[in-house]
């Protein structure tokens, strides 16, 4: 990848701005680092080129906030939502705002390098119609029915301990049918299984 990729990271907090911006940097990726979404907002006008990296919780405008935002005002460039790992419903409500992934913390450098570069690479797929909407409703049948109330309790972005409460079963086994409809519906990642449920779910 060409090493003029713009990443704008934009974090309240100084210290993870400046990791993540040398993160970045090291990889060969332009950084812009920006203390808000406010921030951000107030000075980007024209389309805004490469990616974002948000946190999900940030004081004034939140992650959520800043996603709905930038798609009224037109902006198709894929935004990457950091959360933390508490923040399930956070991180699902943010890719139903049209995040392109969520991460959670504390991740590996290399997955989020991952994640930036498979958003980037992307970016011209944002608008097309969903190719594996088919595969996924196929792995969709293969699931039991309890496996489907596990994926329907992830994808309402309740946390382990919750599904397993509403369910009468406990968090253990709910950990067991996750990682079955993990492998089930071939999803690498939440972010991945939750945004193969949400295209499934629009097709319907």
């Amino acid at each position: 990848m060409a090493g003029n990729e713009v990443v704008h990271v934009v974090d309240d907090d100084v210290d993870v701005r400046k990791s993540l911006g040398f993160l970045l940097a090291t990889a060969d990726f332009a950084v812009r680092l920006h203390e808000s979404a406010t921030a951000f907002l107030a000075t980007s006008t024209g389309e805004i080129d490469g990616c974002i990296l948000t946190d999900v919780r940030m004081p004034g405008i939140d992650g959520i906030e800043f996603l709905r935002q930038l798609r009224a005002r037109g902006q198709t460039v894929p935004v990457i939502v950091m959360t933390g790992h508490a923040d399930v419903a956070l991180a699902v409500q943010a890719m139903k705002e049209g995040a392109a992934d969520f991460i959670e913390k504390p991740f590996d450098d290399q997955i989020l390098i991952d994640a930036i570069r498979l958003a980037l690479d992307n970016r011209s797929q944002m608008a097309v119609a969903h190719p594996q909407a088919l595969d996924i409703h196929k792995n969709l049948a293969t699931l039991s029915e309890r496996e489907r109330q596990v994926l329907d309790g992830l994808v309402s972005g309740l946390p382990n301990k919750t599904i397993a409460y509403d369910l009468g079963i406990s968090p253990r086994t709910v950990e067991i049918h996750r990682a079955n409809v993990m492998s089930k519906m071939g999803a690498g990642s939440l972010s991945h299984l939750v945004r193969m449920a949400l295209i499934a779910n629009s097709k319907q």
